[in-house]
């Protein structure tokens, strides 16, 4: 291969050029990319030549497929976006589907079913697969299945050398450990190949209840008991948001507070119903009920995460136990009487994401994550971060860390991402394959 100390021979954009912002443009809009050169790769070639001259050049480098997970704004350096390697190959026989860097959830899903196979993704099928699986993927089975990262059989990857490494848990087992649940620090990752599961229906949708009848702390409380009595087969959250009083929310759902339970299980549906019941009994008649026995290819309408890109700051915290007291705290303070509007969500963690594997994903032992998503209002940033350490001080007893998968803004915030033990070994895989901070953007 050959490259050039100036990568214009193809699909290279500067500020100046036609389409540099479409390019640069990702889901999250309100921490954009301002690089000094845009490198859309189309194959693991033009990634390598990208690395390439970034290295010679001393430039930082960033990697973009969606946007969706983007830590932080940055200005100079080489981005490389790799939304057209959105390739999809599902091996129905070994059940493994290998992933482009650019290829979405719903892809995934999408090739994987016809097979009555399932990956293992995210709530929302925009989201690009290989990104949410460097960092740990909490995906909607996950309790039976644990983390996305834990089926990993192998990764593509650009290392700052300008080399191309096939990479597994045989041939460079610290690399691989570090890829999966370390981030995106390490390299550019063109593809990886990931394990199906034999799922082809579920028994799951959304319990929505008015916030002005059902109280939060009352629904935090119930729904943390119930959950301790279900098995690894059924995962869930607790979500809470004031929608928009706008024309283009539906009106039963305009101005109001909607506290939600979201439920993924793989149970026949009439187990499924046996177990929800007693949440059912515990917290009354819903505004919307939606649960039913669904195609796995519907599993996208328990969450129904928005679609369209928008500015938002996102945190989180990992719990050792519910405290259902400062759960309900955390929830109140982001609810009606806020300065803004603030999503809150209680994952239950446990069942597989409790057992070991080789790879980075710390925190196996944590029984909850809640999380806050903020769209980004007149406040900005500062706003959003303010309110955070408000509400997740009601938590801060039983923290011990926060989820790389859900940091969204807060580039410069890595304390809790990894224990200690995990950041120092982590530390030493970077020392060896990119001492000089290449990867920095990303």
């Amino acid at each position: 291969m050959t490259t050039t100390d100036d990568p214009r021979s193809a699909r290279t954009l500067r500020p100046a050029d036609p389409g540099y912002d479409d390019e640069r443009a990702g889901f999250q809009t309100g921490f954009t990319q301002h690089p000094d050169v845009i490198h859309a790769a189309s194959c693991p070639d033009d990634v390598v030549a990208a690395v390439a001259y970034a290295a010679r050049a001393g430039l930082p480098v960033g990697v973009q497929a969606t946007g969706h997970g983007l830590p932080d704004g940055s200005t100079g350096g080489v981005l490389v976006t790799t939304r057209r390697m959105d390739d999809v190959r599902v091996d129905a026989a070994a059940r493994t589907v290998r992933v482009g860097a650019g290829a979405t959830w719903g892809a995934v899903v999408r090739a994987a079913a016809p097979h009555g196979l399932a990956p293992l993704n995210g709530s929302a099928p925009g989201v690009g697969a290989v990104g949410y699986t460097l960092g740990g993927g909490l995906g909607i089975l996950a309790r039976e299945f644990g983390y996305t990262a834990d089926h990993v059989r192998s990764l593509d990857v650009v290392t700052a050398d300008a080399v191309l490494r096939h990479v597994t848990a045989d041939n460079d087992p610290e690399l691989f450990w570090a890829l999966l649940g370390g981030g995106a620090g390490l390299g550019a990752v063109t593809s990886l190949e990931v394990g199906l599961v034999p799922v082809a229906r579920l028994y799951g949708g959304s319990l929505a209840y008015d916030g002005r009848v059902t109280d939060v702390a009352d629904a935090v409380r119930a729904y943390t008991a119930w959950a301790a009595t279900v098995p690894e087969t059924l995962t869930s959250s607790l979500a809470a948001l004031v929608y928009p009083d706008s024309p283009a929310m539906p009106p039963h759902l305009r101005g109001r507070y909607v506290i939600s339970v979201r439920i993924a299980c793989t149970e026949p549906a009439a187990e499924g119903e046996r177990l929800v019941a007693p949440l059912r009994a515990a917290l009354g008649v819903p505004v919307t009920d939606t649960v039913r026995e669904m195609p796995y290819g519907d599993s996208h309408t328990i969450h129904a995460d928005p679609d369209f890109p928008h500015p938002y700051y996102g945190d989180s915290a990992v719990l050792d136990r519910a405290d259902a007291e400062g759960l309900g705290e955390l929830f109140r303070l982001s609810g009606p009487a806020a300065d803004g509007m603030h999503v809150v969500q209680l994952n239950q963690l446990g069942g597989a994401l409790s057992r070991p594997a080789p790879n980075a994903v710390p925190y196996r032992s944590a029984g909850w994550l809640v999380r806050i998503l903020s769209p980004l209002g007149e406040g900005g940033r500062d706003a959003a971060r303010a309110h955070h350490a408000r509400a997740f001080a009601a938590v801060a007893g039983r923290t011990v860390g926060r989820s790389l998968n859900f940091s969204f803004g807060g580039g410069d915030r890595t304390d809790g991402l990894h224990d200690p033990r995990t950041r120092k070994r982590l530390a030493a895989v970077k020392a060896a394959y990119d001492p000089a901070n290449l990867f920095r953007k990303s």
